[in-house]
């Protein structure tokens, strides 16, 4: 779902390996982390940004896809003053977590920002700044730590966009309130990028794909991350390079789908692919 222009949701049917389509959201959505809690069949988006490269403005709604509808709603807004997109979000606990992002599109106003929403009350909740801004990452939440990993400074007025990657790994306890930064360099993320997808599986962390002014191509790279060891474990990469998309985890294996085959947008790919499952 997402993705430059108002295109519609694509549905994919892993019983019959066929798609389907669904209704376009109501307005231009990207660069967000699409998010469905545990024993909610809707998709919420939180934190995305929409228009034109560089200057995309974040959206304020809070949106929400009903899979067993196939209807769009809005359930809420950020506050006026803590908008951003290209941020990373998880839920847990009954609340959703929004961390880091961009307030002033590809432009710059990366933040360290990290707020807190629950949606029963619809109430934000400022929380502790993390030890440094990131954009353009997802985040992910193992057992009781709020994971950010990956990402970049992006800052398209001194032509830095793709080269301010991220190597440190920040966390989150969220019942302690405060925030660490796993020690280098086992801790790093073994390879910079951002642009990435990640999601939590069997209690690692996976950072897969993205981009970096390293090389043209997206990156392949898929690296996880033992929070029991702090350190990182390199898999078998993606058959193709991709960023800008998600990944989810569904019986035992961890999907994922379209995305950009080179840095910076474009070609827009088509393909789904996974790791752990079986071939049909």
């Amino acid at each position: 779902m997402g993705g430059r222009r108002e295109q519609p949701v694509n549905i994919f049917d892993p019983a019959t390996s066929t798609w389907s389509e669904g209704p376009a959201a109501p307005m231009e959505l990207h660069h967000f982390q699409a998010v469905s809690p545990p024993g909610d069949h809707r998709i919420w988006i939180i934190g995305a940004l929409t228009g034109n490269y560089p200057d995309e403005p974040p959206v304020p709604q809070i949106y929400v896809y009903d899979t067993k509808s196939n209807v769009w709603s809005t359930a809420g807004e950020i506050p006026a003053a803590r908008r951003r997109g290209a941020a990373g979000v998880s839920y847990h606990d009954g609340k959703f977590y929004l961390a880091g992002g961009l307030t002033e599109g590809h432009s710059g106003g990366f933040v360290p920002w990290l707020d807190s929403y629950d949606p029963a009350t619809q109430t934000w909740t400022i929380l502790p700044d993390a030890p440094r801004p990131r954009d353009h990452f997802q985040a992910g939440i193992v057992g009781e730590t709020l994971v950010l990993a990956g990402g970049r400074t992006s800052s398209a007025r001194t032509n830095e966009v793709l080269t301010l990657t991220i190597a440190e790994v920040d966390l989150y306890d969220i019942q302690k309130g405060t925030f660490t930064t796993l020690p280098a360099p086992a801790g790093n993320l073994p390879t910079r990028r951002a642009g990435t997808s990640t999601v939590v599986h069997d209690g690692l962390l996976y950072v897969l794909g993205g981009e970096s002014g390293e090389q043209k191509p997206a990156h392949n790279h898929v690296e996880a991350l033992d929070l029991k060891t702090g350190a990182w474990k390199i898999l078998s990469p993606l058959h193709t390079g991709r960023h800008g998309t998600g990944a989810l985890v569904w019986r035992g294996a961890i999907y994922t789908a379209a995305g950009s085959a080179n840095r910076g947008g474009g070609p827009e790919l088509s393909s789904l692919e996974a790791l752990g499952a079986n071939p049909r």
